[in-house]
């Protein structure tokens, strides 16, 4: 039995999607059990924030899907699976991380991820990690991109972009290593095939949506107050001004061969992407 963390979000659903597909079998764990099941799946309460929540949501399990909460404590909480893993037998552990995440020293949101991983590899139990690229799906779920009205986006990426990754790809990659061994004690970079602008993903995404949408380059240090104005944790600041950083400097278009080699087939362009979310089948 594999057990699925993060089942509702962005990568936890299209996982369980691409598990489905396979005919594979597994339990959702959510803070929000009645959410999971809509995935059609046998659902769970796994709430990061209380502890023993771990254990019963695991047990019986073999194979995990690691995906824990944007904080700075998400080491804790990897730490925390780790332990209620080992005590209840499980035997692999996939794990989704961020690019970049041995590097050093590296961004808050490496150096944080890099400390959970370095839990998984200290525990005797097989792992892979999965380091993907900013998704494709960010410019909707978190740029400001509104798929059903025209208008500006604001982002302090200046002419920089990404190797931007499906969302649906890293999905599939994590299907794979979930069900399939040979995947043992292997970390995974995952990207787009190529690097597109931001200011270009912008408006691939207004021609596949028939939107007239402006890119706004806005200054990193108004971004960073924008965030503070709007409630979000000084890590998170931290956090994202730095990825942000990384973007527009040009440090996130490394294309990695690896979803071409895994899946079989080239990934998914950030224009297919922007085509499917039109005709909604993302």
């Amino acid at each position: 039995m594999i057990v699925l963390t993060g089942a509702t979000g962005t990568i936890g659903r299209a996982t369980a999607r691409a598990l489905q597909a396979a005919g594979v079998p597994f339990r959702a764990a959510s803070r929000t059990p009645l959410k999971a099941q809509a995935l059609g799946t046998a659902a769970v309460e796994l709430d990061w924030d209380r502890p023993a929540t771990l254990e019963p949501a695991i047990a019986g399990a073999e194979t995990l899907f690691l995906l824990t909460p944007v904080t700075e404590y998400q080491d804790v909480y990897v730490e925390a699976a780790v332990a209620a893993a080992k005590r209840a037998g499980i035997r692999r552990i996939v794990r989704l991380s961020v690019i970049a995440a041995e590097a050093e020293p590296g961004i808050a949101m490496s150096r944080v991820h890099r400390a959970g991983e370095r839990a998984i590899e200290a525990s005797g139990i097989a792992w892979t990690m999965l380091r993907p690229n900013s998704f494709a799906q960010n410019f909707v779920n978190y740029y400001g991109v509104d798929p059903h009205k025209n208008g500006p986006v604001y982002l302090p990426h200046g002419q920089g972009g990404a190797s931007w990754v499906d969302a649906r790809d890293v999905a599939e990659v994590a299907a794979r290593a979930l069900t399939e061994t040979g995947h043992e004690g292997k970390a995974y970079l995952l990207t787009g095939g190529e690097a597109v602008s931001t200011a270009q993903a912008i408006a691939l995404l207004g021609e596949a949506l028939g939107r007239q949408y402006e890119y706004v380059d806005v200054p990193e240090q108004a971004a960073q107050e924008a965030m503070r104005t709007h409630g979000a944790p000084p890590w998170i600041v931290t956090a994202l001004a730095e990825l942000n950083a990384e973007i527009k400097h040009g440090r996130s278009t490394e294309v990695s061969p690896a979803i071409a080699q895994l899946l079989g087939r080239p990934p998914r362009t950030f224009r297919g992407y922007a085509e499917d979310l039109a005709a909604g089948r993302t």
